[in-house]
Protein backbone atom coordinates (compact mmCIF):
# COMPACT_ATOMS: atom_id res chain seq x y z
CA UNK A 1 0.00 0.00 0.00
CA UNK A 2 1.58 3.29 -0.78
CA UNK A 3 1.72 5.80 1.95
CA UNK A 4 -0.07 9.04 1.99
CA UNK A 5 1.81 12.35 2.40
CA UNK A 6 0.65 15.70 3.47
CA UNK A 7 1.20 16.88 0.27
CA UNK A 8 -1.15 14.48 -1.58
CA UNK A 9 -3.93 15.24 0.70
CA UNK A 10 -3.14 19.19 0.69
CA UNK A 11 -4.67 18.49 -3.42
CA UNK A 12 -7.97 18.12 -1.77
CA UNK A 13 -8.16 21.61 -1.78
CA UNK A 14 -7.38 21.98 -5.31
CA UNK A 15 -10.87 22.59 -7.10
CA UNK A 16 -9.62 21.40 -10.08
CA UNK A 17 -8.23 18.37 -8.52
CA UNK A 18 -9.99 15.18 -10.19
CA UNK A 19 -10.90 13.24 -6.79
CA UNK A 20 -14.36 11.99 -7.57
CA UNK A 21 -15.08 9.23 -9.29
CA UNK A 22 -18.39 9.18 -11.99
CA UNK A 23 -20.11 6.77 -8.76
CA UNK A 24 -19.43 9.49 -6.03
CA UNK A 25 -19.79 12.70 -8.23
CA UNK A 26 -23.50 11.05 -9.23
CA UNK A 27 -24.45 9.93 -5.38
CA UNK A 28 -23.17 13.28 -4.21
CA UNK A 29 -25.23 15.19 -6.56
CA UNK A 30 -27.90 12.86 -6.65
CA UNK A 31 -28.32 11.82 -10.51
CA UNK A 32 -27.77 9.23 -12.61
CA UNK A 33 -24.11 8.02 -13.22
CA UNK A 34 -25.71 7.94 -17.07
CA UNK A 35 -26.28 11.78 -16.86
CA UNK A 36 -22.95 12.50 -16.08
CA UNK A 37 -21.87 10.95 -18.95
CA UNK A 38 -24.12 12.18 -21.25
CA UNK A 39 -22.31 15.78 -20.32
CA UNK A 40 -18.81 14.33 -21.03
CA UNK A 41 -20.63 13.02 -24.42
CA UNK A 42 -21.87 16.98 -25.35
CA UNK A 43 -18.58 18.25 -24.21
CA UNK A 44 -19.97 20.29 -21.52
CA UNK A 45 -18.32 18.36 -18.51
CA UNK A 46 -14.85 16.57 -19.46
CA UNK A 47 -13.67 14.83 -16.59
CA UNK A 48 -10.32 14.02 -16.05
CA UNK A 49 -9.45 10.51 -17.30
CA UNK A 50 -7.40 7.84 -15.01
CA UNK A 51 -4.64 5.50 -16.11
CA UNK A 52 -7.37 2.68 -16.79
CA UNK A 53 -9.60 5.42 -18.81
CA UNK A 54 -12.29 6.10 -15.86
CA UNK A 55 -14.03 9.25 -15.25
CA UNK A 56 -12.82 11.55 -12.02
CA UNK A 57 -14.56 14.42 -11.18
CA UNK A 58 -12.97 17.99 -9.59
CA UNK A 59 -15.21 19.90 -7.35
CA UNK A 60 -15.18 22.24 -10.22
CA UNK A 61 -16.88 20.02 -12.29
CA UNK A 62 -19.37 19.23 -10.05
CA UNK A 63 -19.92 23.17 -9.32
CA UNK A 64 -20.84 22.98 -13.17
CA UNK A 65 -23.43 19.93 -12.90
CA UNK A 66 -24.99 21.39 -10.13
CA UNK A 67 -25.42 24.63 -11.89
CA UNK A 68 -26.59 22.65 -15.29
CA UNK A 69 -29.12 20.49 -13.79
CA UNK A 70 -30.79 23.57 -11.82
CA UNK A 71 -31.25 24.79 -15.94
CA UNK A 72 -32.56 21.52 -17.07
CA UNK A 73 -34.87 21.24 -14.01
CA UNK A 74 -36.04 24.93 -14.33
CA UNK A 75 -37.28 23.49 -18.29
CA UNK A 76 -34.50 24.61 -20.17
CA UNK A 77 -32.80 22.27 -22.89
CA UNK A 78 -29.03 21.02 -22.36
CA UNK A 79 -28.12 23.57 -25.07
CA UNK A 80 -29.69 26.85 -23.77
CA UNK A 81 -28.58 25.56 -20.10
CA UNK A 82 -24.90 25.69 -21.14
CA UNK A 83 -25.28 29.01 -22.72
CA UNK A 84 -27.15 30.76 -20.14
CA UNK A 85 -24.06 29.57 -17.97
CA UNK A 86 -21.75 30.74 -20.41
CA UNK A 87 -23.27 34.06 -20.06
CA UNK A 88 -23.34 34.22 -16.28
CA UNK A 89 -19.68 33.45 -16.02
CA UNK A 90 -18.81 36.00 -18.88
CA UNK A 91 -21.46 38.57 -16.68
CA UNK A 92 -19.30 37.79 -13.55
CA UNK A 93 -16.18 38.11 -15.33
CA UNK A 94 -17.24 41.63 -16.21
CA UNK A 95 -18.72 42.71 -12.64
CA UNK A 96 -14.97 41.59 -11.31
CA UNK A 97 -13.44 43.28 -13.91
CA UNK A 98 -15.36 46.87 -12.72
CA UNK A 99 -14.73 46.36 -9.24
CA UNK A 100 -11.19 45.88 -9.96
CA UNK A 101 -10.88 48.92 -12.36
CA UNK A 102 -12.84 51.21 -10.00
CA UNK A 103 -10.32 49.86 -6.71
CA UNK A 104 -7.65 50.87 -9.23
CA UNK A 105 -8.90 54.10 -9.94
CA UNK A 106 -10.41 54.92 -6.26
CA UNK A 107 -6.27 54.93 -5.73
CA UNK A 108 -5.37 57.37 -8.08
Amino acid sequence: MREVRVADLAKLDDPDYPAFTTGQAATMLGVQEAFLRSLDTANLVRPHRSEGGHRRYSRRQLTLVVRLREQLDDGHTLAAAARIIGLQDQLTDAENTITDLRAQLDQR
